[in-house]
């Protein structure tokens, strides 16, 4: 039996108990990512680094569960949490680093009508990865002439991930190909996570396919896969045009690569979105491997076959290295091909 004087424990209901640890579980790995942000994108000497992550690690630790009240310790996490994001959103990118050979130029376009002037196109000569002979080139196009959009899809390890390329067909010229890639300094090396960070500036690879397709084909020992898609040729312009907007606009403003909010497929996406045309967003866009798939349930490339038949008619890496003029190149890799799709009919 209770004393008269004995104070009464409250007790704190189960859900409110809850939601506070839901709350520090969300702020923990936002913390994390604060403290990855200044390991990569902070200062340069590692010991600096070492010790802004520990105090910030470690600091909004202890604030969010040493200090009371909660919100009080809550609220100082969260603001610390928001300087570290407003310095790291503050980062700019460059455009006058020590650029690789092979992103050295940026591409520009010039429209007059449908008289299209690409300068800067890629068209090394490959002996090697590593070994080739720089050539970039100004090359011309009639936009009145597309006659179809392809994309590519490269894998160089997990089906989940892969690399997406889109190709214009012109009917009396090359195709004229288009990679979202990074532009990496001298000496620098792409890694998948600090691509999440700032860590490489966005970069529009403009090139003919007998340079960036058999790159990855025959040098890189890629597995390459090309569909021809359903989109008509209004439409194909029109994506052209826009990709030739932010090639410009690089061009004067750089701007940053992310793994998952800037990448190869989500910025094609952003495109597509720029002309109107609706699409959901879904796992498979993140996952990208997988993104073959998801064209063809959307009827967006050749559903005359099933997909696993489809898509092994699609592979051209085996055709790619037995060719043996490059001249050839982008005739030979779609010889049996799976036939385009008619267009909509709108």
């Amino acid at each position: 039996m209770a004393m008269a004087n004995e104070p009464v424990r409250k007790t704190e209901p189960r859900g409110s108990a809850l939601l506070r640890w839901l709350i520090r579980v969300a702020l923990l790995v936002l913390i994390a990512w604060g403290c990855a942000a200044l390991w990569f994108d902070g200062p340069s000497s590692r010991p600096l680094a070492a010790l802004l992550v520990a105090l910030f690690g470690l600091g909004s630790a202890w604030l969010l569960f040493f200090v009371r009240p909660f919100r009080r310790g809550t609220s100082a996490a969260l603001l610390l949490l928001v300087l570290v994001l407003g310095w790291w959103l503050g980062i700019a990118p460059r455009i006058d680093r020590n650029w690789q050979p092979d992103v050295a130029l940026l591409s520009t376009a010039e429209i007059s009508g449908d008289r299209l002037t690409m300068h800067n196109v890629r068209n090394f000569d490959y002996r090697s990865e590593t070994d080739y002979i720089p050539r970039w080139e100004t090359r011309t196009y009639d936009l009145a002439k597309i006659r179809g959009l392809d994309v590519f899809i490269s894998y160089w390890g997990p089906r989940a991930i892969a690399h997406t390329i889109l190709s214009w067909q012109f009917e009396d010229s090359a195709p004229l190909v288009i990679s979202i890639e990074t532009r990496k300094e001298v000496g620098e090396d792409y890694s998948a996570l600090r691509g999440f960070f700032r860590q490489f500036e966005l970069y529009y690879v403009v090139s003919d396919e007998r340079d960036l397709i058999r790159l990855r084909t025959n040098f890189r020992g890629e597995d390459v896969y090309l569909y021809r898609l359903r989109a008509p040729p209004a439409r194909a312009r029109s994506l052209l045009l826009d990709y030739l907007a932010k090639v410009n606009r690089l061009e004067k403003e750089p701007d940053w690569y992310n793994a998952f909010t800037h990448n190869c497929t989500t910025a094609v996406l952003l495109h597509v979105r720029d002309l109107g045309i609706p699409f959901s967003w879904n796992w498979k866009i993140f996952l990208n491997g997988y993104i073959d798939e998801t064209l063809y349930q959307q009827g967006a490339i050749n559903r005359s076959l099933p997909f696993d038949r489809l898509r092994e008619r699609s592979a051209i890496s085996s055709v790619a290295r037995a060719i043996e003029s490059p001249a050839e190149f982008s005739r030979s890799i779609r010889t049996g091909l799976p036939e385009r799709p008619p267009p909509p009919d709108f």
